[in-house]
């Protein structure tokens, strides 16, 4: 692809922002072996911002490689299933020894087969445009986030005395939910152009996020997290009414191409029309032209 071996600098770029973000989730787990939450906290958000960052960079800087599409799906899974994992069983779960440890298995695991779906699934050319605005399922780094909504929560003072119970079910439901098949959006197709008089008001949304998660971040990743779950329900919606419509539109357009078929009919039928024809004109059909031939 490059001639005499060599590789331009704009190639690396990608693999740089994903090996960083390797590093932010194996920090992450450190951290929570050391009990000091907030920052394996931060550590995982800030693997999901370089998670966002280096695709799109690879895309616009046309530096996506085969070797760059498997580091960032083994960062991945470090990052957002082994991660999030570890931190929810040394925060909750570690009191319940066995079943807690099962748990956190279910929700890697699940973290697992979600990338390797996902992975298998870039190589479908049959896919409609539309379904790329959809994830099937929740994707890793979102269930990453919103898998330590708990901890969240009691950072806030919500403290509750079957937490532990809640906790252990809450992870498995949020595994279940990668590998499930409910569509999710997945804003693929938000943001790739925008009108003029709506950039400046972009960037003050940006920047009044970016403050409000340094300022507030249980708050805000809190409300993120469940403003998250309830659209859930919103895309599995607009998902089936859109595969309705395209289902609807498809036997529409397979009863347009075999209406002509139809109309036409079967050779004998044709040819008693152009007999019933003939004989209203007065004129010999196909029939009659074949007995006078005889006689």
């Amino acid at each position: 692809m490059f001639p005499r071996g060599q590789i331009p600098i704009r190639v690396l770029v990608p693999n740089f922002f994903t090996l960083l973000g390797l590093c932010a989730g194996l920090t992450a787990i450190r951290m929570a072996i050391e009990n000091r939450w907030d920052v394996a906290v931060a550590a995982l958000v800030f693997a999901a911002f370089l998670d966002g960052i280096d695709g799109r960079l690879a895309r616009l800087l046309k530096a996506s490689t085969r070797f760059g599409a498997e580091l960032d799906s083994l960062a991945d899974f470090v990052n957002f299933g082994v991660a999030p994992a570890i931190i929810v069983f040394s925060w909750a779960l570690e009191d319940l020894r066995g079943m807690g440890w099962i748990a956190v298995l279910v929700f890697a695991v699940c973290a697992a087969l979600r990338l390797a779906r996902f992975n298998a699934a870039l190589d479908d050319p049959n896919q409609p445009a539309w379904k790329s605005a959809y994830f099937v399922g929740v994707p890793a780094p979102a269930g990453a986030i919103i898998l330590l909504l708990p901890l969240y929560l009691q950072d806030l003072g919500l403290h509750l005395p079957t937490l532990t119970p809640l906790v252990l079910i809450y992870t498995i439901a949020i595994g279940l939910l990668m590998v499930s098949r409910v569509p999710t959006f997945s804003g693929k197709l938000i943001g790739k152009r925008i009108s003029r008089e709506y950039v400046l008001p972009v960037f003050v949304l940006g920047a009044l996020f970016v403050a409000l998660l340094l300022t507030y971040p249980s708050v805000t990743l809190s409300v993120g997290s469940l403003i998250y779950l309830a659209v859930i329900p919103l895309s599995f919606h607009r998902y089936r009414v859109r595969a309705k419509a395209e289902r609807a539109e498809a036997e529409e357009m397979a009863k347009e191409a075999e209406t002509p078929a139809e109309v036409a009919g079967s050779p004998e039928e044709q040819e008693s029309r152009e007999n019933d024809e003939s004989a209203e004109s007065g004129k010999p059909g196909l029939n009659g032209g074949a007995h006078a031939r005889d006689a």
